[in-house]
């Protein structure tokens, strides 16, 4: 790809889709299909063999259930095909942006070159546009305009906006002149986290305050912790289970009681969904001629036999500890391992995917009623709109009548002009007679006229006055009608985003900040969790103010981080929200443990009753019986 000229990245991409399917060269490792009794069966390259005639084959190892080795083969090369490209489009896309320094024609990173032994010089094609400067990639003829503008500007001794732009004195920057730099252009933010730099116009960031790290289990289980706890959760009434926090949850993980009722239930609906199904789990059950109904006494001979289906190494070694009746003393790990292992083969059954099926066509309704509503709404203010320029237009055409009606007597008259020629001709004697005798009216009644005037402008003014009264309040009526429409458009709004929650599929993260480390919101924990990019490490914020800090140190000139702050600021109102409430109940919490301090040895209350030890009370309230 190095000196390449495409154009634009489908190119790049068909180009490297196109050497990947058709790769003859394989390499040890490699997982890809091969032909063998008319079948395509998947296997993974083991050696490759060479023979004198100059073709080459592999030996092959073909692969069966859970990537098993069944028997080795021999293959020739048009025997092996790719059944999917190693890689996708989005990552290649990816690697080519950050790998990359310039585009058309592409240049890669120096460093990135020396490390893999590409070569850095020019092909002759381009040496006769192109020169490489300190690293970058110089063109020649757009370098020469710059030169040639700037000794134009000198000479003609420019003034204005564009002598400013070089200083004071008229001359270029010596420093790029002398260096034979290229003109830098302006970057054109939003840019990947990683190459933005601290600019003179930046706010003022805030340090970005450490999650906590308090966890009763180990680091290395927190994702299993949160995705049993989040499909629980998720699926409480499919599963027939009451719901429960995950601190309970936690705690219920780490505590040594072989039969706590949290851990039982929890087990019990994940192995009824499996039985329910009618499945592997259902059939292994029916062999051992076992009994559907799973009591607090047999439940750990169900746990077993569905470790002896799946068998899974790991988990296989604890089924001794388990039918000793001593599963609380298994560590997190493997507690929480069995229970991964139940969620995985949960989402494959029938029930499930209904469930899922039904939740994404309730969220398709949902989304065609808001956008029905939104296209009701502008057709309506699109009808207004043309009612209120069809009633302007209609004002001005009676303005127009009335002004040439009052020019023209006739047509005030008559409505029209008269066209004949017998209605226009009077005699003479008439219309002097007319004029005299309007002449003398006009002086009787001028008079009573000038006595009716007060009158008549006292009406005039009462009238203008009830005609502007009557405006105002159809205006106002207007505007609480619209305060009245709006109010009930984002109360519409509101009630649609709650069933669209309500409905939710899965949880996804908010975001990534510069180190590509992941955000999770579970709205019904509250917390934000914090997940390094290789997954080892989490962490948490659960107080606002934390938050807070964490919004004001993301740096919106980086992709990932703006996008982590949109979302962020999406949902800050119910995040804020959940973590007042739970620190209103944490302070609850701890007044009533220093209670429980303060009473004598004598009345101490039981352990039940610590709010520490709530995942102790548990009860299933929607157990099936």
């Amino acid at each position: 790809m190095q000196f390449k000229r495409f154009n634009s990245y489908p190119m790049i991409l068909w180009h490297l889709h196109c050497v990947l399917y058709n790769l003859k060269d394989l390499f040890v490792g490699a997982e890809l299909y091969g032909k063998k009794d008319d079948g395509l069966y998947p296997c993974r390259v083991l050696k490759i063999v060479e023979n004198g005639v100059g073709k080459t084959q592999y030996e092959v190892a073909l692969l069966g259930e859970n990537k098993k080795i069944t028997e080795n083969a021999i293959l020739h090369g048009e025997d092996l095909v790719w059944k999917k490209t190693p890689f996708n489009r989005k990552i290649l896309k990816s690697f080519i942006r950050e790998s990359t320094c310039r585009s058309i024609p592409w240049v890669l990173h120096e460093k990135l070159a020396q490390k893999h032994g590409i070569s850095t010089d020019l092909p002759e094609e381009l040496r006769s546009k192109f020169f490489l400067q300190g690293g970058q990639l110089v063109n020649r003829t757009k370098k020469r305009k710059n030169e040639n503008r700037n000794n134009v500007g000198e000479a003609n001794g420019e003034s204005g906006k564009f002598k400013r732009n070089k200083g004071e004195t008229g001359k270029p920057d010596a420093s790029k002149e002398e260096n034979n730099q290229p003109e830098d252009e302006p970057v054109k933010y939003p840019i990947d986290d990683l190459l933005v730099k601290p600019g003179p116009d930046d706010p003022l960031f805030t340090d970005r305050p450490s999650p906590s790290r308090d966890f009763n289990v180990p680091m290395d289980c927190i994702g299993d912790l949160l995705m049993v706890w989040d499909f629980c959760s998720s699926f409480s009434r499919v599963l027939n289970l009451w719901p429960f926090s995950l601190e309970d949850f936690e705690n219920a993980i780490c505590h040594k009681d072989s039969n706590l009722v949290l851990i039982v239930e929890t087990h019990s609906a994940l192995l009824r969904i499996l039985i329910k199904d009618d499945g592997e789990y259902s059939l292994a059950l029916q062999n051992k001629k076992r009994k559907s109904k799973i009591s607090l006494i047999t439940w750990t001979e169900y746990v077993c036999d569905f470790l002896e289906m799946i068998n899974v190494t790991e988990l296989c070694s604890c089924m001794t500890t388990i039918k000793r009746g001593h599963y609380g003393l298994l560590d997190a790990n493997a507690k929480l391992g069995i229970l991964r292992e139940l969620v995985c083969h949960a989402l494959e059954t029938d029930l499930i995917r209904g469930k899922l099926d039904d939740l994404i066509e309730q969220r398709r309704a949902l989304g065609a009623t808001v956008r029905g509503e939104a296209l009701e709404y502008a057709r309506k203010k699109r009808e207004e709109k043309e009612q209120l320029k069809g009633e302007s237009n209609g004002l001005v055409v009676k303005e127009n009548s009335m002004e040439s009606t009052g020019s023209n007597p006739h047509m005030a008259e008559n409505g029209e002009e008269n066209g004949d020629m017998m209605e226009e001709v009077i005699s003479s004697r008439q219309s002097n007679a007319f004029v005299n005798r309007k002449q003398l009216n006009g002086q009787s009644k001028k008079g009573e006229k000038q006595k009716l005037d007060p009158k008549v402008e006292a009406e005039n003014i009462t009238n203008s006055n009830e005609k502007e009264e009557q405006k105002q309040l159809t205006g106002e009526k207007k505007e609480d009608q619209e305060k009245k429409s709006k109010e009930k458009r984002e109360q519409r709004k509101e009630y649609f985003k709650r069933e669209m929650e309500k409905r939710s599929i899965r949880t996804n993260p908010l975001g990534k900040d510069r180190d590509y480390n992941r955000y999770w919101w579970f709205r019904r924990d509250g917390r934000i969790f914090v997940e390094s990019s290789d997954s080892k490490q989490w962490g948490y914020y659960c107080a606002k103010e934390e938050v807070d800090a964490l919004m004001s140190s993301l740096n919106p000139k980086g992709e990932r981080e703006r996008a982590l702050q949109q979302q962020l600021e999406k949902f800050y109102p119910r995040i804020s929200l959940e973590l007042q409430k739970r620190s209103k109940d944490l302070a609850q919490k701890i007044a009533l443990e220093e209670a429980v301090l303060r009473r004598s040895t004598r009345v101490r209350a039981p352990p039940r009753e610590n709010p520490a030890n709530a995942f102790l009370k548990y009860v299933n309230k929607w157990k099936e019986d």
